[in-house]
């Protein structure tokens, strides 16, 4: 119920994770559709790139107002730096105080004077401002540095290099939300480097019990965890895509045109195979390098057709090789029979 600096920051670490499943997920599938030539209704969808430039832009974000209060000169407290916050972001559409214009609770005695309040991606979250500037300082005097580095335990010492007076740094350390920030920063460098997979956990009760299923907190977070707007981006495109040269190659063996060996471009057999195969052409689109299917059970049917054709393709082999191998008995045993005979006629 009570959030400071510390949830603040949290909450704009999980912001910028949105931010990166949205560019991931969401924008990388419609961009998908448009690399590839398809035809399909555009869905909206709420990008929270706005949040994450109220929290950390350089010149008017709060991490960077907040740095301002903690390095100005003068008397600094925290009621100055909710006043700098209402004179910088007083028209945001995501931040609103009791002093801030657009805010839509000016007579609502739920947002007291000392507080503000951020419309994240996943709700709407009310700060205490008390606190902010002390804990976004985080000052550790150097004197204090230089004497737990002259500890002589190893790990003491380890904690603090700042205290090594072979690298004192006479600057000002850096605030924890800069720090924070740079951390922030570095993260999604990384994991835009990488093919992330995203799971996401639903909690079924607050009590941490089997067999309890609370249907309201399960559509509280499902709606804030940005789920229903992929399942509409989903929905409303096609739910499996694969190169032509895999598909035909997966299911070749469902049409006698294509098996068991292609002799043409794999677009091309992929449209025999599906034609052949008599899919209603509304389920699925021919792409540049994709076939793009609209419904699962569009796919459930090719997965069910190509296991029945391997077990009669088994059963097929299976057969020529039980043929093949009576058959070769056989004319063992009748090559035997001749030379027998034939000796059997010689003393006869």
């Amino acid at each position: 119920q009570d959030n400071s600096f510390e949830q603040f920051i949290i909450n704009y670490c999980n912001e910028k994770l949105q931010q990166i499943f949205i560019e991931l997920t969401l924008k990388e599938e419609q961009e998908e559709y448009i690399r590839e030539g398809i035809e399909w209704t555009h869905i909206e969808y709420f990008n929270n790139a706005i949040i994450c430039d109220l929290i950390e832009n350089n010149q008017t974000g709060i991490l960077a107002m907040l740095d301002e209060e903690c390095l100005r000169p003068g008397t600094v407290t925290d009621d100055t730096f909710l006043d700098k916050l209402n004179q910088v972001c007083a028209t945001h559409q995501h931040f609103e105080s009791r002093l801030s214009k657009c805010s839509r609770f000016l007579n609502d005695t739920s947002l007291p004077h000392s507080c503000f309040r951020i419309q994240h991606y996943a709700g709407k979250v009310m700060y205490q401002v008390e606190g902010f500037v002390d804990k976004n300082n985080d000052l550790l005097y150097r004197d204090l540095s230089q004497a737990m580095w002259k500890a002589n335990h190893s790990l003491i010492k380890a904690l603090f290099p700042e205290g090594n007076p072979a690298k004192i740094n006479l600057k000002r350390p850096p605030t924890a939300g800069s720090q924070f920030k740079a951390s922030v920063a570095t993260l999604m460098k990384n994991l835009q480097t990488k093919n992330p997979n995203y799971i996401r956990c639903i909690k079924p009760n607050d009590k941490k019990a089997a067999h309890i299923f609370n249907e309201a907190l399960v559509c509280h977070q499902i709606r804030y965890l940005g789920l229903l707007e992929n399942v509409r981006v989903r929905r409303a495109g096609y739910a499996f895509r694969q190169p032509y040269e895999p598909c035909l190659e997966r299911y070749k063996m469902l049409c006698k045109q294509t098996w068991p060996h292609w002799r043409g471009p794999a677009r091309a057999g992929v449209e025999v195979l599906f034609n052949e195969l008599g899919i209603p052409e509304e389920e699925f689109s021919f792409g540049r390098s994709k076939i793009f299917i609209r419904n699962p059970r569009t796919l459930f049917k090719l997965e069910d057709l190509r296991k029945q054709r391997l077990e009669d393709l088994a059963t097929l082999i299976e057969k020529i090789y039980r043929g093949w191998k009576c058959r070769t008995r056989f004319l063992l045993m009748k090559k035997c029979q001749i030379v027998i005979a034939s000796w059997y006629r010689r003393y006869a």
